[in-house]
Order: structure tokens, then C-alpha cells, then sequence
């Protein structure tokens, strides 16, 4: 695999090398438009990137296209029809938010390997293997078996040689699918593959943290004339990442190791998670809580009698993100209650958890349509 034999796709036509739509120079408008000065330059390097990924790539400017769900379930569907390795890319700090509904029924008997992205800013206390055995257990939930469960680093590369490894291993001269919703990092962790095996060192596919970055399947070839494929990220409309802005999303998603904060809280008493989500300890005796939320999103403690009113005060200014500028637009947070039994974890989809030691009534609210679910403590 090498930079040539990326442009080379197999046939005539040319495609974006960054997010696989086919160029087109007429209609500004549509997908894969490149203007003809550019198509001529892009074919000259060997670096032939449409309007819009070329923008995205350098200004940060993201056009919206037309791509519809069913466009993206379409190039999935592809997948049952061929035998092929299949590698499922999830966030595992969304575990909820990345599975691809009906997974399973678009991969047919093709083998499963499920990627955990992220792995980086876990706290080291965690052991892998916990993590690992939690992931085969809501895999499983959502009717998917995959054979194995790897973790990685997009963002740092850790592990990538060992990922390459583990699917050299098992797609046995297939072609070798890579899916995954949007905004797991699915994207980030093909450009390291593609790094690790060609030596480059620039980013060949368009990343962004906009969902829908990537638009078409696009073709890696491989040395024995199979293809390493990525495909476009299937929009879950019940990510964080759907109800909050780029800026605010840097924010909330933990970019470098977790450094976890214990409040010794009393009943009835709540915490604030920014303005983007709430927990109440509701009944129970004088405990400890652990949080695991990205660094810099800052936590407010207050009474559960006020709560309400705190947040409706200060959603926007004290609680943040989001900012007063992006509130209005910010779903109304909804009340989810659990009853604690033994030691668990409340799972804010997209943010972290809360760990919970003693038993007692909690209750958590996150925006409407995003997750939030209880799990076994992985500490």
C-alpha cells in the first residue's frame, strides 16, 4: 500500500481521497465538487481532495452536503453480500451512542472485530481487560458477537501495530470493512493504519468532529489485491454529538487522561456536569461519589431542593458549555432514576460516569435523546 495506489481506485473515475465522494467539477452544490484548477493539481501530486474536504482540512470550514441515512445504511447493506473481516469502530466513552443499530444484520456470518477508541485518556487505574469484557457484554446485548475486542488510540496511535497484527491475522487474504458511527474516530484510527503500513506521515482521510465527514466508501489496496475500506460513519442521532457545537464538544470529551474528583455527598444533594448534564443523590446514607468526566469540564454542587432553579439561573453562564450564545438551542435535560444495590457506575453517554459505591436512589439527567444507563463499576 503507498500513496500511488490510493488515488487508484479500480475504475476510471475520480474519487476524494479524503472523504471517497466522487469528483465532479459542475454543481458547486453537490458532493465530490472540485474546482477544474484544482482537479488538475490534485492529479499532478497524486493528492486529489474535493472542495469541501480541502476547506474542512485547512479552514476548519464544514459545507453540508446531501448524504442521507439511508444513503449511508445503503453502503452498509453491501457488506452481508460479501465475505469480508468486518471492524467495528466504537467510542468507549459512548459505548451506547456508537453501536450501529442492527449491526448484526448487516454483516451476516462475516467475522466481527469490535475497535475501542479512546483507550488514552482512561485513568491507569483501569484495567483493560474489565473494559474489554464490559464491551462483549452490550456488544452481545445489541445482538452482535464479535470474536475479539481490541483498544486503541486514534488520537496517539497506541496499539495501531498491534490492531494491524490482529487483522492480519484473521481476514485471511478478505477484504477488510471498517464501520462505525459518526464521530467515534473511526477516520482518525484509518489514517494511523494507513501511516503504520506506508511510512506517511500526513493524514490521507478527512477527520473532523463534525458527524458525516466521510461520504463514500473509500479503498485502501492492499499488497495481495485486497482493500482496506472505510466507510461512511452511520449517523445515531442519540450522541452527545448531536446536541452540541465543535468548541463545546472539545470541551466535554475527555482529550487526555481522566483525572477522576470524589464528592463525599449527603442526600439530596445534586451535581452539575456544565450545563450539559445532572446527578442527583436522592436517598441513602452520607457517601462518596467518583466522577469520570473530561478534565475541563468543570462540576457545580448544589441542593437537590434548588437544583432546578440553580440550572435555570445559570445554564449558559456558571454552567457551561454550553455558552449563552448556544443555550437556547440545547435540548431540555431529562430525569432518568436508578435504585443502586451493590457498587455501579452511571453512564453518561458521550461524557463519563459517575461511580457509585453504596446503595441508595440516584437519579441522572441528560439531554433529551442522548443515554444514560447503569453498569458493574470497571474500577
Amino acid at each position: 500500500m503507498n500513496r500511488e495506489n490510493i488515488q487508484e481506485l479500480g475504475n476510471e473515475e475520480l474519487y476524494c481521497i479524503g472523504c471517497g465522494a466522487q469528483i465532479q467539477t459542475e454543481n458547486k452544490n453537490e458532493r465530490g465538487y472540485t474546482p477544474p484548477s484544482a482537479l488538475k493539481k490534485g492529479q499532478e501530486t497524486g493528492e486529489l481532495y474535493c472542495q469541501r474536504c480541502f476547506r474542512l482540512r485547512h479552514y476548519n470550514q464544514l459545507e453540508k452536503v446531501s448524504a442521507t441515512d439511508d444513503e449511508f445504511l445503503a453502503m452498509l447493506s453491501q457488506i452481508g453480500e460479501q465475505d469480508v473481516l468486518v471492524v467495528n469502530v466504537v467510542d468507549i466513552f459512548d459505548m451506547y451512542g456508537s453501536m450501529i443499530p442492527g449491526l448484526h444484520r448487516f454483516v451476516g456470518s462475516n467475522p466481527v472485530l469490535m475497535i475501542g477508541n479512546k483507550v488514552d485518556v482512561l485513568p491507569r487505574s483501569i484495567k483493560h481487560s474489565r473494559v474489554k469484557h464490559w464491551m462483549l457484554q452490550q456488544a452481545h446485548q445489541a445482538g452482535l458477537r464479535p470474536f475479539d475486542v481490541a483498544l486503541v488510540s486514534g488520537k496517539k496511535a497506541t496499539q495501531i501495530d498491534e490492531l494491524l497484527e490482529l487483522i492480519e491475522q484473521h481476514r485471511n487474504g478478505r477484504d477488510v470493512y471498517v464501520v462505525g458511527v459518526t464521530n467515534v474516530g473511526k477516520s482518525t484510527i484509518m489514517n494511523q493504519i494507513i501511516r503504520a503500513a506506508t511510512g506517511n506521515k500526513e493524514d490521507i482521510i478527512t477527520t473532523s468532529r463534525f458527524p458525516g465527514t466521510t461520504l463514500d466508501l473509500i479503498r485502501i489496496p492492499l499488497d495481495d489485491g485486497a482493500a482496506l475500506i472505510d466507510t461512511p460513519g452511520i449517523i445515531h442521532r442519540h450522541q452527545m454529538a448531536h446536541v452540541l457545537t465543535a468548541n463545546d464538544l472539545n470541551i466535554v470529551s475527555p482529550q487526555k487522561e481522566m483525572k477522576p474528583v470524589t464528592f463525599q455527598l449527603n442526600p439530596e444533594q445534586t451535581l452539575f456536569m456544565g450545563a450539559v448534564a445532572r446527578f442527583d443523590f436522592v436517598e441513602g446514607n452520607r457517601s462518596s461519589f467518583t466522577c469520570y468526566f473530561a478534565n475541563e469540564l468543570k462540576i457545580h454542587r448544589t441542593k437537590l431542593e434548588k437544583a432546578t432553579d440553580f440550572y435555570e439561573k445559570h445554564k449558559g453562564g456558571l454552567l457551561q458549555p454550553p455558552n449563552e450564545k448556544d443555550i437556547n438551542d440545547f435540548p431540555p435535560l431529562v430525569r432518568k432514576e436508578f435504585n443502586v444495590k451493590e457498587p455501579s457506575d452511571i453512564v453518561f453517554s458521550g461524557l463519563g460516569w459517575v461511580a457509585v459505591q453504596n446503595p441508595g436512589k440516584v437519579a441522572a439527567w441528560v439531554p433529551e435523546g442522548v443515554d444514560v444507563v447503569i453498569r458493574q463499576q470497571i474500577i
